[in-house]
């Protein structure tokens, strides 16, 4: 090991014994940065299968291979799964919140690394949910777009934080039904160079998915531009009814 890697890793043991990790649920000291204490860790739940083959909801036990739930029987959804970290509670809502609104973006490689494991395989491309530019401008950052970075970094896929733009500005959809909420996001995204999403397989990154409706219109205008398809890549998912 040479000098200026010794002098590094004593730097960072130093930093690390005046200013430890900290848990980022609670902040408690923890081994390492972006682990959770034990306590929050319990209060995690991790989505994984089994699951609906279509929308990846999770079933309460083993359905079979390529079993869909009710709602994607009815009305089959246009991406190609939803894949959450975990699902939404207490904690994941505290770090959501944090993020969104806390200006803590540091949370956002959090959740990148528990994230990392739901990328599909084959996803060519990491593409955030796009904030309207006023949105933007008053909030500073687009949270979206931070974890698909740190996302980015953490699997080498390749990720374009302008593919896709919110050309509208929308009003919160919380309160809204199903078909109001469709309404309310219909049209408000576009893609401004088709070549940039043409062909690829898309993971559309966002913080948290509640109803659908927003990554849905997203999702849309993707594969009209010709996207081959698009999975939602999320840190929690809200699995009863919700709002986006």
């Amino acid at each position: 090991m040479g000098f200026g890697s010794m002098a590094a890793g004593l730097g960072r043991g130093a930093v690390a014994l005046v200013l430890p990790p900290r848990c980022p649920g609670c902040g408690v000291p923890v081994a390492d940065d972006h682990h959770f204490c034990a306590s929050c860790w319990n209060d995690l739940r991790l989505i994984a299968p089994p699951w609906c083959a279509a929308c990846n909801r999770p079933f309460a036990f083993d359905r079979g291979e390529g079993i869909c739930c009710a709602r994607c029987l009815a009305e089959p959804p246009r991406h190609a799964g939803v894949r959450a970290a975990v699902a939404y509670g207490a904690i994941a809502r505290s770090l959501a919140l944090k993020l969104k609104y806390g200006g803590h973006i540091g949370i956002a490689a959090t959740m990148a690394e528990r994230m990392r494991a739901i990328v599909p395989a084959g996803t060519e491309l990491l593409i955030p949910v796009p904030l309207h530019r006023w949105r933007l401008w008053r909030r500073g950052y687009n949270q979206a777009a931070l974890i698909a970075a740190a996302l980015a970094r953490r699997t080498g896929i390749a990720h374009d934080p302008l593919a896709l733009v919110r050309r509208r500005a929308t009003p919160a959809l919380r309160g809204l039904g199903a078909r109001e909420r469709a309404r309310t996001v219909a049209g408000a995204f576009a893609v401004p160079d088709r070549q940039r999403v043409a062909g690829r397989t898309i993971g559309l990154v966002d913080d948290v998915y509640t109803s659908g409706a927003t990554t849905d219109a997203c999702t849309a205008t993707l594969l009209r531009a010709g996207a081959a398809s698009v999975t939602i890549l999320c840190w929690a998912r809200v699995l009863g009814d919700g709002d986006d």
